[in-house]
């Protein structure tokens, strides 16, 4: 496929800040954090600072804001204006559940965030799909590579409860029949996506 594209562009905007001097420092930092340019800043009295910074936009529509918030303790406030769209490395980053794709779940991001978001989707969608009968292997891929792995072990059912005494060789025949029956499973079933799976991929780690 990227033999076919030229170039990929994403939306930019620039972005007002203001808030007391002595947040200046977490400012910058999350605006450096969320591939920001810094442009300037002034100060408009005697204790706010104005920040101006350029953002990708995708930076910008899911927690930003409420990582402003809470850096800021409520008080600094945001504002900002397009600025047209400019060249980026963007990549797909697509999920896998037991080998085949979740289109739902699949999302373009910026080349430098696919490790990081990869990871942390991986291990939150482990945290929210229910265990089944099988073992549910999930997988974030970009570019053809694997980027993150993660297992949601398998239910498991006592099926010797009513073997009494030591007949192994009965047990070993259900042990082996509930194997089968658990690899046969495996390939037919399906897996059911909780709806907390989908906000995995817009809701960011603190």
């Amino acid at each position: 496929m990227n033999d076919y594209v030229e170039s990929t562009m994403e939306p930019f905007v620039i972005s007002t800040l203001i808030f007391p001097e002595k947040y200046l420092g977490s400012m910058l930092e999350l605006c450096t954090t969320h591939r920001g340019e810094l442009q300037n800043h002034t100060f408009i009295d005697e204790s706010r600072v104005m920040l101006k910074c350029r953002l990708p936009m995708a930076e910008i529509v899911t927690d930003f804001f409420d990582k402003l918030k809470s850096k800021s303790q409520g008080f600094a406030s945001f504002d900002y204006e397009e600025a047209g769209y400019d060249a980026s490395d963007l990549v797909k980053m697509e999920v896998l559940l037991n080998g085949e794709a979740v289109d739902a779940l699949a999302a373009v991001m910026h080349k430098s965030s696919v490790v990081v978001a990869g990871r942390e989707i991986a291990s939150r969608l482990k945290d929210v799909i229910r265990r089944q009968l099988f073992d549910i292997i999930i997988q974030t891929t970009a570019n053809g590579k694997i980027v993150a792995r993660e297992t949601v072990k398998q239910l498991r059912k006592n099926v010797t409860a009513k073997c009494y005494g030591g007949d192994i060789t009965r047990k070993m025949k259900l042990l082996n029949k509930q194997k089968e029956g658990k690899k046969r499973m495996k390939r037919i079933g399906k897996v059911d996506l909780p709806h907390e799976a989908f906000l995995t991929i817009v809701k960011r780690a603190e």
